[in-house]
């Protein structure tokens, strides 16, 4: 409509420049972003309605069940998040492809449909969308231009468009794709997917049966790929492993809490998380072992000792069983008997499984003189009352006796005797001693158990049953991993494979890995593929260049960490008052975006936490990944795996000082920014800290 002035006179509207290219085709790609959240919707509305009606489409009760189970889960997957993009970038085939020649798919996180069923998302694990991580200017794979978007709170704000059939490739000079790595964040860790290198998407995409271990350096991205494959196989092994199922055991609960939101935003709902503890978390912990005892639990030596205890209970009967059956007696011998034991000896069952052999081979014996004397042959309800006649329990209960895996590790370690004969060969006297010194109750319910303990018990819950196992495991940080814990989580694997995630440099605990063929071994995967990742997105060079100052004090043969990050910044400086200087860096630090995580020993916590809400700021703890507080105060033994865009280390040498493998410690705690690391120090530095750099 024209303008009117003061005069009544009408004037036309100025001319509006024409949008360019660039702003067309930005307007095109929100327009398809906002018709494929509409479709999303659509399709998550439509789970919705069949999920209320599904009950009066089922059969029976039990397909009724089965259909609300499939079409919730199916709900929970089409949940749309506006603050996430659906869509990260984009492929436009050339003419050279002979499948997809002209065409375009947009990649994102989930496949979105239209209402024909035509693709408006394709899914970053479809075959299809392996070129987008894949196709470079040396080999395009079909690809004419691949598009990456920027995005802002979901909404698409940028495009970078790489011409891979002119040789035009961007790399690490991406700013789209730096600018996603070098995201500010606070709260939970967020997926990759938009970000994912040539390097780590050949390990997510990996085969299901491929068991491999990922040696990273700090910043590799090395839990993110392991979450990320789990996605993967999820989406190519659909109904296989969610039969199976899949673990995803991680060092402690705030690492779990920490990683929790990445499978879901990818639509993956139905994955198991756990610490090792969990897993062996049979009995109650209610006792602490001395050092020295906790790490001989933890050695393998043990599990041969408790097979041979377990063994050693199996003994040769010594008189024939005699079973009255109404007006007949029946009689088996000392001969068959014998060979019952070692038949089913020799087959290597779980132990109980052994002994329900063993019953029901006795209960065929005396089946058989009942078909020859009667004619005719027994049914089901005489077979269950031999099986539970006194002669034939009496008979088990002296050579196959019942067993709990409580009873099993009470016996060996509270019975001097049973623990030498068991032990001979394979603990020293010194060693057995040591056990030998171990508190129990009088019985197995009676006992204060420790943590070690539970990881025995749970071996020995392997010896006489069958464990549980999943159709795919990821470990994380697995260089703590014991070899007793390793075995707890083979006896959850046999049948599937793993996904090995950790770093020999950041190994704190006392039986930490020092190299991984061994790990893999009592994992149950001597075969497994041992792939280095040594350049880091995450971490600043500078902070990786310092933190690498350790790694020659540290005792492991790992290549140095590199980072291709040159935007942050390292301060280290000694103060005279660390509670205030610690308060002066973090209200600094909160004048940036993203995360400020304060790391010190676990006796500092507390005073630190206290002077900063004196300060009036506000902190969370390392568990609580859901707090608004943007500043976290976390132990050095709980920091493992967690990040923050500003780091704040106080006192290293009171970290190192701590515990045993303390270096160890610091070297993780330094390398848990992604911004900005500051050390603050009363004491001198560690050694090598300390220490100029090497020219």
């Amino acid at each position: 409509m024209p303008a009117t002035d003061e005069r009544g006179r009408t004037h036309p509207e100025p001319a509006q420049p024409a949008p360019t290219r660039l702003e067309t085709e930005l307007s095109t790609e929100q327009a398809h972003l906002e018709t494929s959240r509409l479709a999303l919707r659509r399709m998550r509305e439509r789970a919705q309605s069949l999920f209320a009606t599904g009950d009066k489409v089922a059969g029976d009760a039990y397909t009724a069940e089965q259909l609300g189970r499939h079409l919730a889960r199916r709900v929970a997957e089409l949940a749309d998040d506006p603050a996430t993009a659906l869509f990260f970038g984009r492929l436009d085939f050339g003419p050279t492809d002979p499948e997809h020649a002209g065409r375009g798919y947009h990649v994102g996180r989930r496949h979105v449909t239209d209402e024909r069923g035509e693709p408006l998302v394709l899914d970053w694990r479809a075959p299809v969308s392996r070129a987008f991580y894949r196709a470079s200017a040396r080999d395009p794979q079909g690809i004419a231009v691949r598009r990456r978007f920027g995005f802002s709170a979901g909404a698409l704000t940028s495009f970078e468009d790489e011409h891979l059939d002119r040789g035009e490739e961007l790399g690490t000079a991406s700013r789209i794709l730096t600018a996603e790595i070098e995201r500010p964040r606070v709260g939970p860790m967020r997926d990759i997917v938009a970000t994912i290198q040539p390097e780590q998407d050949e390990l997510v995409r990996a085969d299901l049966a491929d068991s491999i271990c990922v040696q990273g350096a700090p910043g590799t991205g090395k839990t993110a790929v392991g979450l990320h494959r789990a996605a993967y196989l999820l989406y190519l092994h659909r109904e296989r492993l969610r039969r199976a199922g899949v673990l995803i055991v991680g060092p402690n609960r705030a690492f779990l809490s920490y990683i929790a939101a990445v499978l879901p935003a990818l639509g993956e709902v139905e994955v198991a998380q756990a610490t090792v503890e969990d897993l062996v978390a049979r009995v109650p912990v209610r006792a602490v072992d001395d050092p020295a005892v906790a790490a001989l639990k933890h050695d393998p030596r043990m599990a041969g000792v408790l097979r041979r205890a377990a063994d050693a209970l199996i003994t040769a009967p010594t008189e024939p069983i005699m079973v009255s059956d109404g007006s007949f007696r029946w009689r088996i011998g000392l001969d068959p008997l014998h060979r019952v034991i070692e038949e089913t000896r020799r087959e290597g069952l779980p132990y109980d499984t052994g002994r329900e052999r063993v019953r029901a081979r006795v209960v065929g014996l005396l089946q058989r003189q009942a078909e020859a004397r009667r004619a005719e042959s027994p049914g089901d309800a005489w077979l269950r009352r031999m099986g539970k006649a006194r002669p034939v329990t009496a008979f088990l209960d002296a050579a196959w006796p019942a067993l709990t895996p409580e009873g099993l590790v009470h016996s060996v370690l509270g019975d001097p005797d049973v623990l030498a004969t068991a032990a001979d060969g394979l603990l020293t006297d010194g060693e057995q001693a040591l056990l030998r010194g171990t508190k129990l109750g009088r019985t197995p319910k009676a006992t204060r158990w420790t943590a070690a303990d539970t990881v025995l018990i749970d071996e020995a819950a392997g010896l006489i049953e069958r464990t549980t196992g999943f159709g795919h495991v990821v470990v994380d940080e697995a260089q703590d991993l014991s070899p007793m814990q390793c075995r707890a989580i083979a006896r959850r694997s046999e049948h599937g494979s793993i996904t090995l995630l950790g770093d020999l440099a950041q190994g704190t605990a006392p039986w930490a890995a020092t190299d991984w063929r061994e790990s893999l071994a009592h994992l149950g995967k001597p075969d497994a593929v041992v792939v280095p990742l040594s350049v880091g997105f995450r971490v600043p060079a500078v902070v990786v260049a310092f933190a690498n100052r350790l790694l020659p004090a540290l005792a492991v043969d790992v290549p140095p960490a590199v980072s291709l990050r040159h935007d942050g910044a390292l301060d280290v400086r000694a103060v005279a008052d660390l509670a205030a200087a610690t308060v002066a860096e973090v209200r600094a630090a909160l004048g940036h975006d993203g995360s400020v995580g304060v790391i010190a020993a676990d006796d500092a916590v507390d005073g630190l936490r206290a002077a900063l809400a004196a300060a009036g700021v506000p902190t969370a703890t390392a568990d609580d990944v859901a707090a608004s507080a943007r500043v976290t105060v976390v132990p050095a033994t709980l920091v493992k795996g967690l990040e923050y865009d500003h780091v704040v280390v106080v006192e290293p040498a009171a970290i190192v000082a701590a515990e045993q493998r303390g270096l160890h410690r610091l070297y993780v705690a330094l390398t848990r920014a992604v911004s900005g690391l500051s050390v603050l120090h009363t004491a001198p530095l560690p050694g090598p800290l300390a220490e100029p750099p090497a020219a």
